[in-house]
């Protein structure tokens, strides 16, 4: 009797010592995927100084509109549907800062043999202004490439681009349909695109969206904050501040009381935050001022909570200190939260899974970092996984001189991205 528990102790710990190599053999990673990645490097980069010398700030049309052609000419050689897509009256969110033209999207359409539908995306406006591209030029120092709006986001557009062409290289076409899908007025919180955002999230089974991750950051991110604003403007009544200031209406003493009963509404312990941070009123020193107007940053982490903020805003207006003074309140919803799903958390530890097989690790961030992106608005009407994040490591968004993303990821990058959408394609993570 005793040799066989000797056996089977032996058999036992064989198998025991033989599990690493067992585990290392089924997570290997995969050859073809690396060579195609390897072979995009540097189309890649020559792609991101492409977009880089074009300056496509929210408010420039000209440099969008080139932008976009260049981006359009290339998803259609590698054999995409594309097609432009209009802001239009009806599907435009105007705020204050809203400009009367906006940046078309692009969208391609790329059709295949399966079931699946993917969706990616990512935006070529950036925030810089007209004339600056001058004092920085794409340049590559060492491991990181340079440029104004490299980081954000003219690296997510050419990771978009060159994946497609990795999946068209490596013969791949086991999805239903991938779709990318670029907008031009992200940096102006999307009030063209949001609508088409939504729609196009709804319509597919997962969202994988291309913002630089951090310099020190490998990581994929699942949830973003909701960015709003209060704007309260009063109108009072002018008068001679030392002859008749009985006869005015002070819209400054109204605003003061406005601000002041609202300052508690913060609610730090769910992510809810309301600042006051810019006012304005009056003309003169000696006249009792007839306009005031405040602005209040808000922050959100549930979509939940901007209904509730906005009435309790609405609600507190309503209590006034004089009777004669025209409260108004504009509240705008600039962009919604990102909320962590248990789809989006399946989804991105498979994804760590894929990209230990390269022998990294991938970290998963499921909180906000205060921040907000377009991901937020392709998760709004679906229950589908929607990851943000999935673009280069970077530095210095929205700097004038120190924009950067770094080389050496490109590769570990592109295979993440793609075994991600290939197995997605095969019902793999979902």
């Amino acid at each position: 009797m005793k040799f066989p528990r000797i056996g089977l102790a032996v058999a036992l710990a064989a198998l025991m010592a033989g599990a690493p190599a067992l585990a290392q053999l089924a997570a290997q990673p995969d050859a073809a995927v690396q060579r195609a990645a390897a072979a995009q490097k540097q189309p890649l980069l020559d792609t991101l100084k492409e977009f880089v010398s074009i300056e496509t700030g929210s408010r420039d049309m000209d440099g969008l509109t080139q932008a976009s052609e260049l981006l359009a000419n290339k998803l259609r050689a590698l054999g995409g549907q594309v097609d432009f897509i209009e802001p239009t009256a009806a599907t435009t969110y105007r705020m204050a800062d809203t400009p009367e033209t906006i940046g078309r999207m692009v969208r391609a359409t790329f059709k295949g043999t399966g079931s699946k539908r993917i969706l990616l995306i990512a935006h070529m406006d950036t925030v810089y202004l007209k004339g600056m591209l001058a004092k920085q030029p794409f340049r590559i120092d060492g491991n990181k490439a340079y440029g104004l709006g490299i980081s954000d986001d003219k690296q997510g557009v050419a990771m978009v681009v060159h994946l497609v062409a990795m999946l068209r290289a490596l013969n791949f076409a086991d999805y239903g349909t991938l779709t990318v899908l670029v907008n031009g007025d992200e940096e102006i919180s999307s009030p063209g695109s949001r609508e088409a955002l939504a729609e196009a999230g709804a319509a597919h089974d997962a969202v994988l969206s291309f913002e630089a991750t951090r310099s020190n950051d490998d990581k994929l991110s699942l949830a973003t904050s909701g960015i709003g604003a209060v704007e309260i403007r009063v109108e009072g009544r002018a008068s001679h501040a030392g002859g008749a200031p009985e006869r005015g209406i002070n819209a400054l003493y109204e605003l003061s009381h406005q601000i002041l009963q609202m300052r508690d509404l913060s609610e730090p312990q769910v992510g809810l935050k309301l600042n006051w941070t810019i006012s304005q009123a009056g003309t003169n020193r000696n006249v009792i001022p007839a306009h005031a107007r405040a602005e209040a940053d808000v922050r959100v982490l549930r979509v939940a909570d901007y209904d509730r903020i906005e009435a309790t805003v609405r609600e507190r207006a309503k209590k006034q200190l004089l009777p004669g003074a025209r409260v108004t309140v504009n509240f705008e919803r600039r962009r919604p939260p990102l909320e962590a799903t248990a789809a989006s958390r399946k989804l991105a530890a498979h994804a760590q899974a894929i990209y230990a097989e390269i022998g990294r690790k991938l970290t998963v961030d499921d909180q906000p970092e205060g921040g907000g992106t377009d991901a937020a608005f392709a998760a709004l009407r679906t229950k589908a996984p929607v990851i943000e994040r999935f673009g280069l490591p970077g530095f210095g968004a929205h700097s004038a001189d120190s924009e950067w993303v770094d080389i050496d990821a490109i590769e570990p990058r592109l295979y993440l991205a793609a075994r991600v959408i290939m197995d997605v394609a095969r019902g793999k993570g979902l």
